[in-house]
């Protein structure tokens, strides 16, 4: 993946954040807002389920979309379970249609038997064709 930084601006957060969001030929991000996180990196409470809202528009049609989120840690992607990876049932009106935008809906549960470490969260949705619709990282702090 080609990541690049922007800066993005969300009424959620308190401060500034720093997102890096991947190029991605079948869409684009407009918004992504974690929440609660006023600071970053996120502290993420165990025991506790994060919101996460992503608005994008997608380039290409697709029947379905599946999220993939991962724990980045010395450049190795660990799999991190979701409750419900199918994009079609966290807020977007399936089938995808080529320039239209959707609003991503999801929960990040952090389980009490989480280490307390710092790493980065990404993550990625992809279309039928297992090609990315977006994809984002956000640095994030693990605590009890």
């Amino acid at each position: 993946y080609l990541f690049l930084p922007h800066v993005l601006l969300l009424e959620q957060f308190q401060a500034a954040s720093l997102l890096l969001l991947a190029g991605s030929k079948d869409g684009s991000i407009q918004e992504v807002n974690v929440s609660p996180c006023p600071t970053q990196p996120c502290q993420l409470h165990k025991g506790t389920s994060y919101s996460i809202n992503v608005t994008f528009s997608s380039k290409i049609e697709s029947q379905g979309s599946q999220a993939k989120v991962y724990g980045e840690m010395l450049h190795v992607d660990i799999p991190f379970p979701i409750p419900e990876p199918d994009g079609c049932k966290s807020g977007i009106q399936c089938p995808i249609q080529k320039g239209h935008s959707y609003s991503y809906l999801n929960k990040l549960p952090v389980k009490s038997e989480y280490p307390s470490i710092k790493l980065i969260v990404k993550w990625v949705l992809v279309d039928d064709q297992d090609q990315m619709l977006f994809c984002w990282k956000i640095p994030v702090q693990i605590t009890s």
